[in-house]
């Protein structure tokens, strides 16, 4: 690609720089939703605590309380773990779009070597952001199945409960 292309028009750099700084506004967007989820797994756990501490409780309910407390616990472990991910796609991208806006400055000197590092690193730096976008996704999603499993247990003892009051 010829470096005059990107300093003839000013939408040239800018179309560089976009793309690394809409990704980091994503990623912001995501980190906060899975804080937000973390700290509902957080309150989550209390109230299984809380559970746990009632007395009266047979055996069958106390082993419901363990299983969920344990899917609970997991469930914050993937949270934490796409947190760190999107934590460092979020990084990625922000240093990307620094990188890339450093290189669209140096693309006054035509063939030079900063040139080509900086795109090279632009390019490292938003193929690792990717990468922790869909590996934080993936966390989310395990996470998500994992609430998901607990709801329909809920749902399915409150079925039962209701079922044995009706007759």
């Amino acid at each position: 690609m010829d470096p005059t292309l990107i300093t003839e028009s000013p939408f040239g750099a800018l179309t560089f720089i976009v793309a690394p700084a809409l990704l980091t506004n994503a990623s912001s967007v995501l980190a906060m939703s899975t804080i937000t989820r973390m700290l509902r797994t957080r309150d989550r756990m209390q109230e299984l605590f809380a559970k746990s501490e009632a007395d009266g409780q047979s055996e069958e309910e106390a082993a419901r309380l363990i299983g969920q407390a344990n899917r609970v616990e997991k469930q914050a472990i993937q949270l934490l773990r796409a947190l760190h991910s999107i934590y460092i796609a979020l990084g990625s991208f922000a240093a990307a779009t620094l990188v890339t806006l450093l290189g669209a400055g140096l693309a006054i000197f035509h063939n030079s070597v900063w040139n080509q590092v900086s795109a090279m690193t632009g390019i490292v730096l938003g193929i690792v952001g990717v990468g922790g976008l869909v590996y934080g996704s993936m966390n989310l999603l395990a996470a998500t199945r994992l609430s998901l499993y607990n709801l329909r247990e809920e749902a399915g003892l409150i079925r039962d409960r209701q079922g044995r009051k009706t007759k």
